[in-house]
């Protein structure tokens, strides 16, 4: 490993503190300088299930050193028949547990097209069982927190089985990883909309684009709060391309906290001295001799 070399991109650097997994930072320094992934558990003295945590933190983060895995879409899956169902209930133990744990979390019984649909999982996806139910027990929480008194479908729940295929979350501590990036998203996002007196709703698709972005350039809530307050005095309410410009601006200038935003501030108010050119420092001198 070359430790002496190593230089760590400050894109890179946030998200690990993010991610607040001090495995996670370790493997990561250690891939960073070099080392061999297939050697990372031993070298680092790893127990198994805090090495797949660390890895599965790398990978949700978009750290792990490997080629994205090919885009898979809901249409692409195989068409899955009624026999197939039979089959698979018939000689498939762990599909026959899965099916009665899916209708237990969802409270309702499954139809044979939902059927399908969960065959696909297991299948098509290849997600073993235990990700599966905690993939739907993701989903209901989401619901929840988003205001629904409905259990999702299995329609719904396709769409995020593909995301989480693609995105190679295929074992139970990748799950984990991956759910505790998302709650810790969710806990920022709620605490900036709470800033921007945001109530009673979700936000919109673009408005969490605007939101995520001020995250991902790491302003504090001081910062973000003085920013809100701004945009109010100068549009009458909250303009999120109004807010957005002022941000670009502090973020440019390096300005991401209350106590930088004021900094900046009193430098931009302060008076600014200019200095005299010869000819002017001349005439005052001419002017002081002759009194």
């Amino acid at each position: 490993m070359n430790i002496e070399s190593l230089n760590i991109p400050s894109g890179d650097l946030k998200k690990i503190l993010s991610a607040a997994n001090g495995d996670a930072a370790l493997l990561y320094l250690y891939l960073r300088s070099g080392g061999d992934g297939r050697d990372a558990r031993e070298a680092l003295g790893l127990e198994e299930s805090r090495y797949g945590v660390a890895e599965a933190v790398l990978r949700q983060l978009g750290l792990w050193p490997e080629e994205k895995p090919a885009v898979l879409m809901p249409g692409e899956r195989p068409r899955y028949t009624e026999q197939d169902i039979l089959a698979a209930m018939d000689t498939d133990a762990s599909f026959r547990s899965l099916y009665g744990e899916v209708q237990r979390l969802l409270g309702r019984s499954l139809n044979t097209e939902e059927l399908k649909i969960l065959l696909g999982f297991v299948r098509y996806l290849g997600l073993p069982a235990e990700v599966i139910s905690v993939l739907v027990c993701y989903c209901k929480e989401r619901a929840r927190r988003r205001g629904s008194l409905r259990n999702p479908s299995l329609r719904t729940i396709e769409k995020e089985a593909y995301a989480w295929a693609e995105a190679g979350i295929d074992t139970v501590e990748a799950a984990a990883a991956f759910i505790q990036t998302q709650n810790q998203r969710e806990s920022k996002l709620g605490r900036l909309a709470a800033i921007l007196q945001i109530r009673g709703r979700s936000l919109t698709a673009a408005e969490t684009r605007y939101a995520q972005s001020w995250l991902d350039m790491n302003f504090d809530q001081e910062a973000l709060t003085m920013a809100y307050e701004r945009t109010c005095l100068n549009t009458g309410g909250l303009n999120w391309n109004y807010m957005n410009k002022i941000l670009l601006r502090w973020h440019e200038a390096g300005l991401h906290t209350g106590a930088q935003v004021r900094t900046g501030d009193a430098r931009k108010d302060a008076p600014t001295e200019r200095r005299l050119d010869p000819e002017e420092q001349a005439a005052i001198a001419r002017m002081l001799r002759e009194g």
